[in-house]
């Protein structure tokens, strides 16, 4: 029997078994939103902590409207959430899963630029 406590059962992708259709298209979308550089350095600031455009303008080395076009777009891909703090706009990850992506990505390029071999 399931409480209004319990958490609702996901289910993930399971190695071994093709992707779907749906799911090949949102990783892509995701990995695009990823493959832009000043987008993955917003992403990457917001890892510790929520900021709002102007600290991560000057974290991603662009204007406070860069950022914020960029940030639109993470916005509405599902990536980032926002919450007013009076009139200003604060910034977060949405959820672990883009926390241990950008983890991940960063390891792979430390790895492939310090010529550590991968692990197993």
């Amino acid at each position: 029997m399931s409480t209004s406590s319990e958490q609702p059962a996901y289910r993930h992708s399971v190695p071994g078994r093709p992707l779907s259709d749906a799911q090949v298209g949102t990783a892509v979308g995701v990995l695009a939103m990823l493959a832009e550089p000043t987008r993955l350095r917003l992403l990457w600031a917001l890892r510790e902590r929520e900021l709002g455009v102007t600290a991560l303008a000057e974290a991603a080395g662009c204007s406070p409207t860069a950022a914020s076009q960029h940030l639109s777009k993470l916005r509405i891909s599902g990536l980032v959430d926002q919450r007013a703090d009076g009139r200003a706009r604060l910034y977060r990850l949405r959820g672990a899963h883009l926390h241990r992506l950008l983890d991940e990505v960063a390891a792979h390029a430390d790895h492939a630029l310090q010529g550590i071999p991968p692990h197993s």
